[in-house]
């Protein structure tokens, strides 16, 4: 089945973002709804509209003036002589009035909306696994890194198929790697395994590319990774059905990854509410960290830091010690230290840890910026 045959991942035109262009874009792109969307309200003629409608106008209401009154003169004549007949005040009411409006007629979704609209890069579909789930790849020009942009998605078993929206957690690779990595190590099997026991909610989990280099994830001339990855999120959230809020996501990385990630949630702190970092570490956050102590305070942040006894990458003491830091901002941080080197085969083997970690810290995420919305409990009244 072809892409654009399938279930609608792309409803840009339901944020009313107006002239909007996608990240990186050089032409605008047309946001007006699908043929399928009735418009609401239907369009209404210019005020100024020229001297031919309001001539029609003058004639409409000209022809009206007449009816009314012939109407009052035969009221006149029935009431003198008797009470009115109920048909003919239905018919009164029905010249008075015109005929009842036509019922609107609101088309159903079509069974299968285009995938996208024009101006958004294209998925790609990678592989479908047996429980249902999808994994996308997509490429993109990127402004904030002044060359291509790229990532994996992976979509939960039943996404092709519905209208719920999804929480998303952004994975970051280590240096020079690859978010390909990811899905090498197993995480879609991992993902689906995990949903099913329902031990985490079902979410989308977008893998992104940096640009190749030693430098992965630092802000570099022209090249903004920082930047990158919320354009990313920007992108996503208008790409596919997410939550778009900061309570539904989350962002983690591996290695140098893991500080991409710290660095990403401290930059951008009303983008993400869990972050985690696996064998990274955080040279020169110290700084966004006390910045962002009282936002965190007030807004929640769940982390989870670990490295490895035997890392001659990332000094393994700096994970609890900087939770530590985390949790004197108002977070609530866990560190720890595995037995252990650096690796990928270190991240493959807590990959399970790490996900449930994120899955629950985003159910617990939207619990409190919902109690939050509903405001502070009544007290029951005492007689």
């Amino acid at each position: 089945m072809s892409l654009a045959a399938r279930a609608t991942r792309a409803q840009p035109w339901l944020e009313g973002l107006g002239d909007w262009a996608w990240p990186g874009s050089r032409r605008s792109v047309d946001l007006r709804p699908p043929e399928w969307v009735p418009v609401m309200p239907p369009r209404l003629e210019p005020a100024m509209a020229g001297p031919a409608v309001a001539a029609r106008r003058a004639e409409r209401w000209s022809a009206r003036r007449l009816l009314v009154a012939l109407i009052a003169c035969l009221m006149t004549g029935w009431l003198a002589s008797g009470p009115v007949p109920r048909e003919a005040v239905e018919g009164v009411t029905r010249v008075i009035e015109g005929p009842p409006p036509p019922r609107a007629v609101v088309p159903a979704p079509p069974s299968a909306p285009p995938l996208l609209l024009a101006g958004f890069p294209r998925l790609a579909l990678v592989t479908r696994s047996p429980a249902g789930s999808e994994v996308y790849h997509t490429g993109y020009w990127s402004g904030s890194l002044d060359s291509e942009g790229s990532f994996y998605a992976y979509l939960p078993p039943g996404y092709e198929t519905g209208y719920a929206r999804y929480p998303v957690l952004y994975l970051l690779h280590g240096r020079d790697g690859h978010a390909q990595a990811f899905l090498e190590m197993g995480i879609q099997r991992t993902l689906d395994r995990l949903i099913a026991r329902h031990a985490i909610p079902p979410m989308i989990v977008v893998m992104v590319q940096d640009a190749p280099g030693m430098n992965n994830w630092r802000d570099i001339g022209a090249r903004h990774s920082a930047t990158y990855v919320v354009e990313v999120q920007q992108l996503v959230d208008r790409m596919l059905r997410t939550i778009p809020a900061r309570d539904a996501r989350a962002i983690a990385g591996s290695s140098m990854g893991g500080f991409g990630a710290m660095n990403v949630a401290l930059s951008y702190p009303l983008s993400f509410s869990v972050e985690e970092s696996w064998l990274g570490y955080f040279d020169n956050l110290h700084g966004l960290l006390q910045g962002d102590s009282a936002l965190i305070s007030r807004l929640g942040l769940h982390a989870f830091l670990y490295g490895a006894e035997e890392d001659p990458v990332a000094v393994p003491s700096e994970d609890p010690e900087f939770a530590a830091e985390l949790r004197g901002a108002g977070a609530q941080a866990s560190g720890v230290i595995y037995p252990g080197g650096h690796s990928l085969e270190k991240v493959q083997e807590h990959l399970a840890e790490g996900l449930l970690f994120a899955g629950r810290s985003l159910l617990a995420a939207q619990r409190r910026a919902a109690a939050e919305a509903a405001g502070p409990a009544v007290p029951a009244r005492r007689n």
